[in-house]
């Protein structure tokens, strides 16, 4: 066991994700798309993309980019109109066959999910085992691939099913995690944006093990709260249960940029786009709620946040677009340039018990 790595063994972790999800049902249900670019979403000028396949991603594409790069990335794209209702329908279908596994199951999303099989309570002797019988399963029942990540706590399992994607499986063993983190770039870590990991490039971290030659004192000295995650990360620490049945509290999404942004006409166009980005995810869990909260964070990485709610749910899109630009627009002039921009749904209604809370994409990410 590694030094500052608890003996967390006897816990059995596996994070499944699949592969390019909306878009591969889209190719899956018509033939003429498979083998082809195919983004999820809308091309037009406040058009954003929800998903893109393997082939569009070898372009550059990716979701959460505005529709209109997309296509100058990739010429050839097919975008083509999401279908929640069917990926939520396939969702149920994967969800079941982690059920027939462990009762412990913890949806991130539509397409991704923590189980935890410690207790495997169908005697089949190995976590790794498991993730593969669930990978065909999917494949059979769905015609859809999925990656797994194998390991003894969350924040390796959800790094090791990325590993090998698409259709891969990865396997981190206990004692293994802070080696394993050691030589990842501080980039594929949760949370570091690429603004982030500039200014860790700037400070000489590079690496997991860039980070782990840093002592707590020196951290928070320059990343304040950030700190104490970077901490347990670079050891490979983590200590979250895997939580079934969490009621869902928000859901939201949050875009970190290149360049800051300060003028109010480039907000506004920023805004817009995270609007479309979180109504997807809001029409992607088929829920509503009655307070919209905007965050901001400054160049100084201070945070503001801003918040409106309503005496009943939000019902539409166009509701959620207004209360989100009016908070904006009172906030205006801001104090300095921004370099992240959130938007928030909570108070909700409906809400799914076996949903993660809060949840919010962290769009910086893709």
């Amino acid at each position: 066991m590694e030094e500052d790595e608890p003996d967390l063994g006897l816990r059995k972790i596996i994070h499944i994700d699949m592969d390019a999800f909306f878009a591969s049902v889209e190719q899956r249900d018509n033939p003429e798309l498979r083998g082809k670019p195919v983004a999820v979403g809308g091309s037009g000028s406040r058009g954003v993309v929800a998903a893109a396949s393997y082939e569009a991603r070898k372009f550059g594409v990716h979701s959460a980019m505005p529709g209109m790069t997309a296509r100058r990335l990739c010429p050839d794209l097919i975008f083509v109109r999401h279908r929640f209702e069917v990926y939520h329908e396939v969702s149920q279908q994967i969800r079941a066959i982690f059920r027939d596994f462990t009762p412990h199951v913890e949806p991130l999303s539509l397409d991704e999910a923590y189980l935890d099989v410690t207790e495997d309570i169908r005697g089949i002797g190995s976590a790794t085992r498991i993730a593969e019988l669930i990978r065909q399963r999917i494949r059979q029942q769905t015609r859809l691939t999925a990656s797994a990540g194998v390991s003894y706590n969350k924040f390796l399992a959800k790094l090791a099913s990325d590993q090998n994607k698409p259709d891969g499986i990865c396997v981190i063993k206990p004692g293994q995690g802070a080696q394993f983190v050691a030589r990842l770039p501080v980039r594929r870590f949760h949370g570091v944006g690429p603004r982030g990991a500039e200014k860790m490039a700037r400070l000489g971290i590079e690496t997991g093990a860039d980070l782990a030659a840093k002592d707590i004192a020196w951290l928070r000295a320059n990343f304040g709260s950030f700190a104490d995650y970077l901490y347990r990360a670079a050891r490979a620490i983590d200590l979250r249960p895997v939580r079934a049945n969490r009621i869902r509290k928000s859901l939201g999404g949050e875009r970190t940029y290149n360049e800051d942004i300060s003028s109010g006409s480039a907000l506004r166009v920023a805004l817009d786009d995270i609007i479309e980005i979180v109504w997807e995810r809001i029409a992607e869990h088929d829920t509503r709620g009655r307070t919209v909260t905007l965050k901001l964070k400054f160049t100084d990485f201070q945070l503001m946040t801003r918040a409106k709610s309503l005496s009943r749910a939000i019902d539409s899109k166009a509701e959620f677009a207004r209360l989100s630009r009016e908070i904006l627009d009172e906030a205006l002039p801001l104090p300095m340039p921004v370099r992240l921009i959130g938007l928030t749904l909570s108070n909700l209604e409906g809400e799914q018990g076996d949903e993660r809370a809060p949840d919010t994409a962290q769009l910086s990410l893709l």
